[in-house]
């Protein structure tokens, strides 16, 4: 029985500028990083508060097409929650990130973000019942 999601696999073009992006604009933390000298290197990285369970492995998207052909390498459709909305809004644009306005839906509040290479992601202030 699966009781939770452990990691999420993102293929990207350069895992430096991702680690970067994650790291230091969107705030996440590096929990791992394998550069064994080996053609298969990756980074894993997760939001830097505890209870965070899942995590985001870089992946060079390149190699991956080698070693697996007949993998899906698009890009996951991601949802990231977060408890202020309009402080992280304002924080994503001062850091220079492409941003979409912010939009009210049943649920709450959400607004997408792309990284450097234009994979976009969502993030929601859930509304309060």
């Amino acid at each position: 029985m699966i009781n939770q999601i452990g990691q999420i696999m993102l293929y990207v073009d350069n895992q430096e500028e991702a680690l970067t992006f994650w790291t230091e604009k969107i705030g996440f933390r590096l929990v791992s990083k394998e550069d064994n000298d080996s053609p298969m290197k990756w980074m894993e990285v997760a939001p830097t508060l505890v209870g965070g369970a899942t995590s985001i492995v870089l992946h060079d998207k390149a190699f991956i097409a080698k070693m697996e052909p007949e993998l899906n390498l698009g890009t996951p459709s991601l949802m990231f929650f977060t408890d202020d909305i309009d402080r992280l809004y304002e924080d994503y644009k001062d850091k220079e990130i492409t941003v979409g306005k912010i939009a009210s839906m049943p649920s709450g509040r959400i607004f997408n973000f792309a990284d450097p290479e234009n994979h976009y992601f969502a993030v929601m202030e859930r509304s309060k019942a």
